[in-house]
């Protein structure tokens, strides 16, 4: 795999401020921003609160959860950036897990037709997915992701010390996007996730393996900025993850993203077995190792009508027709498939009845 650069530019970073400088000092004093999210406010942006001041940066506040994915969010921001006269030569630094710097970009994307923005993921989700490869957006009806732009930040800054706050839930479900790195194109990836120990972090170790899966999403959004044909391979895992988490979303009692894609890994993983002859075995040593991470998932067959009806709304669906991508093996992808609902249901009872 060709190592290709996406627009932005990925900094591995162990010192923030040292990194953040030489693109503050690249903007007139004043017109540098700051967002990010209440629980990553106390547990780090607080601490460089002197820095901030310095460089006349000031800083808006968004409630932490997915919950404030939201319309309202954006309006905040927007709100924000128009009291403090923002112009369209200001910069936005975004703080935060993916919530946020979904949010955040979106509101920099569309404020005066787009002002410049830089993102420092927080959550290992953020760091190998949500913040870079230019998609912004917020969640709308009950849908994941259903508002959004395609606008790369200038910038992305990546620092696992971030990483040694979040929880293990957090960790793992970041986790998930990785090893679908794996899947749809290096083996090579894919082993060194199984021998990493997920118990007993070593964070050096973890920034190296972090370039590789980054490099991974990097390759697919360079050949494919707007996801007209290739990049689709970055949805593995997410035309029933995103039905899984909007459907635990209605019943109130959300998973995290990552698990979602878990759980959407193993239903795909079954089609693909069904559909494009993806190994037998493989794929039951794959559903057992995810199953050791992230547990089982349970639908009631009651909502596979509704299951299906979410999965309808997916952004990747073209002519009514529910778009997958599936694999025929480890790295070999096959983008734009589908199939009829009894496959969708009966890949569903498999999920139900490990």
């Amino acid at each position: 795999m060709e190592n290709s650069k996406i627009c932005s530019k990925i900094i591995y970073s162990r010192s923030l401020e040292d990194e953040l400088l030489p693109w503050i000092e690249t903007y007139k004093k004043g017109k540098v921003f700051l967002a990010t999210e209440e629980t990553v406010d106390v547990l780090w942006v607080s601490k460089f609160d002197s820095f901030f001041a310095e460089n006349e940066i000031s800083k808006i506040v968004i409630p932490f959860g997915e919950d404030n994915k939201k319309i309202g969010s954006v309006a905040k921001i927007w709100e924000f950036l128009s009291k403090k006269e923002a112009g369209r030569k200001s910069l936005l630094i975004n703080i935060g897990g993916g919530m946020l710097t979904d949010i955040a970009g979106f509101a920099a994307s569309t404020f005066k037709r787009g002002i410049d923005f830089l993102n420092v993921p927080t959550t290992l989700l953020s760091q190998v997915d949500a913040s870079i490869g230019g998609k912004t957006g917020f969640n709308f009806n009950g849908l994941k992701n259903e508002i959004g732009t395609f606008k790369e930040p200038v910038a992305v800054i990546i620092n696992t010390d971030f990483l040694k706050t979040i929880d293990h839930k957090n960790f793992i479900s970041g986790f998930a996007e990785m090893i679908k790195h794996g899947l749809i194109n290096s083996t090579g990836h894919f082993n060194e996730l199984k021998k990493f120990d997920i118990g007993n972090i070593d964070y050096n170790l973890l920034q190296e393996i972090i370039r590789h899966s980054v490099s991974i999403k990097e390759y697919f959004v360079a050949s494919d900025p707007t996801e007209k044909n290739i990049r689709k391979a970055l949805n593995f895992g997410h035309t029933f993850g995103h039905a899984f988490e909007s459907l635990a979303m209605e019943k109130n009692c959300p998973i995290l993203h990552g698990f979602a894609v878990a759980y959407g890994m193993i239903t795909e993983l079954f089609i693909s077995v069904e559909v494009c002859n993806f190994p037998k075995t493989c794929f039951e040593e794959l559903v057992e190792w995810i199953l050791e991470i992230y547990g089982k998932f349970k639908i009631s067959e009651d909502d596979f009508n509704r299951f299906l009806e979410l999965m309808s709304h997916d952004k990747k669906n073209e002519s009514g027709r529910i778009n997958f991508t599936l694999l025929s093996e480890t790295g070999k992808i096959k983008i734009d498939q589908n199939c009829e609902k009894e496959l969708i249901f009966k890949a569903l009872n498999y999920l139900n009845k490990l």
